[in-house]
């Protein structure tokens, strides 16, 4: 095997592993928005240890990024549209990585 092959196995396994990180994030993401509409509804049991840890886990893993995204944005009363803005920037680093990234080092993913 060359160097060269090597090389791309290397920079496909790359590529695929950061774009795996970001769909699960887009998981999480979806899963702290719906968690958070159930929360809000009283769906779900609010005294739950369980769901509190869930719930702890679902805010500390998103309000990094999303906290800076909704300083950016206005009050648009009691609407919170950072998880979109957030899932928009991710689709676009996907996008950006298998179509421009990945194919310079000569991955196609």
């Amino acid at each position: 095997m060359s160097v060269n092959n090597e090389l791309e196995t290397a920079m496909t396994a790359l590529f695929q592993t950061i774009d795996l990180a970001l769909y699960l994030y887009t998981l999480v993401l979806v899963a702290s928005a719906i968690f958070s509409w159930l929360y809000a509804f009283n769906v779900i049991n609010s005294s739950n240890q369980f769901v509190n840890s869930v719930g702890m886990f679902l805010y500390n893993v998103t309000e990094p990024l999303l906290r800076p995204i909704r300083r950016l944005l206005p009050n648009l009363g009691g609407i919170d549209i950072s998880p979109i803005i957030l899932l928009l920037i991710i689709f676009f680093l996907r996008s950006y990585l298998t179509n421009t990234i990945a194919r310079v080092f000569g991955v196609y993913m």
